[in-house]
């Protein structure tokens, strides 16, 4: 992908891990000084309006604390753009999880039950017959035709 300003990043770019971590760096280093300039700035904004002076019939500390009323929101844009890149990290992992990975969790997942189902079919046909088929069968008449041993 060019630095050139009129190419935009669509969905089709970003199908290919290495274009979608070309995405989250180019991402990352437009984003990461937006934050450290508005942390900046909102201190500077915070301490500049704690030097004013009080309001007439302010309480003591009210000149403080409106000043870091008024900068909060500088902050929270910061924190909001920090979340922000945080977010792209989070959708390069899962796109990584849900359609690179999955695809192939699932053909192991399906070799694994085939292996299992054809062991299960080999261990359960008998090659000859049981300890079972060797013994007589004792008659004992009517009384004693429906009951097993150990029933």
């Amino acid at each position: 992908m060019s630095s050139d300003t009129n190419e935009m990043w669509t969905a089709e770019h970003l199908r290919t891990a290495v274009n979608r971590s070309i995405h989250l760096e180019q991402r990352r280093q437009q984003l990461l000084p937006l934050v450290d300039d508005l942390r900046r700035v909102a201190r500077e904004v915070v301490a500049e309006l704690a030097e004013y002076e009080a309001i007439e019939g302010d309480l003591p500390g009210q000149a403080r604390l409106r000043a870091h009323r008024v900068g909060k929101p500088l902050l929270r844009a910061a924190d909001d753009i920090e979340r922000a890149l945080t977010d792209l990290v989070s959708f390069n992992a899962r796109f990584t999880a849900s359609y690179e990975e999955l695809p192939e969790r699932r053909a192991e997942r399906r070799r694994r039950k085939e292996a299992k189902a054809l062991a299960k079919k080999q261990t359960a046909a008998p090659i000859g017959p049981g300890p079972a088929a060797s013994r007589p069968e004792k008659s004992y008449g009517s009384v004693f035709d429906n009951l097993r041993k150990g029933a």
